[in-house]
């Protein structure tokens, strides 16, 4: 088990992207319940130190990422300003992601303001991706959420959202922004 452990731990820690369990069950060509033991066993060791490394479940795969309480600092030495997202790219990506699939139009009866701009970034980030088409006149684009959203926000899927209160009173908008902010740990 000990070098099995070494192999997950070594191809997680390569790989840019999340690795399914399956990728990992051909890599090491163990069982799919012994590569599921080691997994777990890396996530509680990473968990249980002081490290600034965790082995987390997301966008269906598993990945070693920064602790959150170190993002903000390993973002300073990478990439300042490069992966943030503008208060309306965020307003319009957790509207997408709570209300998938919807049309741009669905977008902007929600925000009272265009977004084909913000869209267009968003698809070209591969936050979200056409899914479709709304079988009505015009036959509008669909948006949904990508992997690559359930990455950036740190989500193992999309059913990982936080609830949106019940209160019908409250602005869509503003509560589903705050919702995918706080689930990706993001300040604003």
């Amino acid at each position: 088990m000990r070098s099995l452990l070494g192999m997950v731990e070594s191809l997680l820690f390569v790989s840019g992207d999340p690795l399914t369990v399956k990728d990992l069950v051909k890599a090491t060509e163990w069982d799919e319940g012994a590569v599921m033991s080691a997994l777990s066993e890396l996530q509680q060791r990473y968990a249980s130190s002081d490290g600034g490394v965790q082995c987390i479940e997301v966008a269906n795969g598993w990945q070693l990422t920064t602790k959150p309480e170190y993002a903000h600092i390993v973002g300073k030495l990478l990439a300042p300003n490069a992966n943030r997202l503008s208060k309306a790219a965020l307003e319009v990506v957790t509207i997408i992601a709570y209300r998938q699939p919807c049309t741009g139009a669905d977008i902007e009866a929600i925000r009272g303001v265009s977004s084909d701009g913000v869209l267009k970034t968003l698809v070209e980030r591969e936050l979200v991706a056409d899914v479709g088409r709304r079988q009505t006149p015009g036959r509008p684009i669909l948006y949904g959420t990508t992997d690559t959203f359930l990455q950036y926000f740190g989500l193992a899927s999309i059913d990982a959202l936080p609830q949106l209160p019940d209160d019908p009173d409250a602005e869509a908008a503003a509560a589903t922004e705050t919702a995918v902010v706080k689930a990706g740990g993001l300040d604003l």
